[in-house]
């Protein structure tokens, strides 16, 4: 039988009131028929009145606020539901873009494919701020602040702005391979070569919240191993 992951391993912070997991890849939020394991199965077995207070995609790696008590878990819910908690997040995407706090304000609709699209008519308020944090050759690194928190927002303002995320293929990304950048690339015979990071390239970098005791704590999730690797790859070789 697989071993259970080690929640424990992913906490970045804890106090008595809440903890903050940097999530893996991979590994579903909430429960989803098509994942073994889900945060909020795992942090209910760390803790057994855990709750988890937002939601980050699957494949979608980086901060994410869990409640050990009911109280902390309503005053987190307030501050989510009053845009009062700082996100930010770090997207690998094609193209070069020089965006410098450009505010992007495009409402969102969810089609019947599960997927969010831009309607102006229908769509619910979306609002993201995007900041350029370095180009490499023809992608970009670029750091995403939502300021609403909506479904898949990040990832179809910045498609919208014609820079989808690395191997997002829903909107538009492409897989990134290290031969389309690293000069005399040689892949072994007889083998085809695999994308360098096997998801769409979003991680939540940073997540900012008032504590009970009213201390803004700042959380900061380190890249995992395989978008530290991309956003290296793109450094060294682009």
């Amino acid at each position: 039988m697989a071993k259970s992951p080690n929640l424990k391993s992913w906490i970045l912070f804890e106090d008595d009131n809440y903890f903050v997991v940097n999530k893996p890849p991979f590994v579903a939020t909430l429960e989803d028929r098509n994942s073994p394991i889900n945060i909020s199965e795992l942090a209910k077995k760390y803790h057994q009145n855990a709750q988890v207070c937002h939601r980050l995609d699957k494949e979608t790696s980086g901060a994410l606020l869990i409640a050990k008590n009911p109280d902390t878990y309503r005053h987190a819910a307030i501050q989510f539901e009053k845009r009062l908690v700082g996100k930010k997040y770090h997207a690998v995407v094609e193209g070069v873009h020089e965006f410098k706090d450009e505010k992007l304000s495009a409402p969102l609709i969810l089609t019947g494919k599960g997927k969010m699209v831009v309607n102006q008519r229908d769509g619910k308020e979306a609002t993201t701020y995007f900041t350029s944090l370095g180009v490499f050759g023809n992608y970009t690194l670029v750091e995403c602040k939502p300021v609403t928190g909506r479904m898949h927002q990040i990832r179809v303002h910045l498609a919208s702005l014609g820079a989808p995320i690395v191997n997002d293929e829903l909107y538009g990304g492409k897989p990134f391979y290290l031969s389309s950048i690293k000069r005399k690339y040689n892949i072994k015979k007889f083998t085809e070569e695999r994308p360098l990071i096997q998801r769409f390239a979003l991680h939540a970098s940073e997540l900012n919240i008032k504590g009970i005791d009213g201390e803004v704590n700042i959380h900061k999730a380190p890249y995992p191993k395989d978008f530290r690797v991309l956003v290296e790859q793109l450094e060294k070789n682009a």
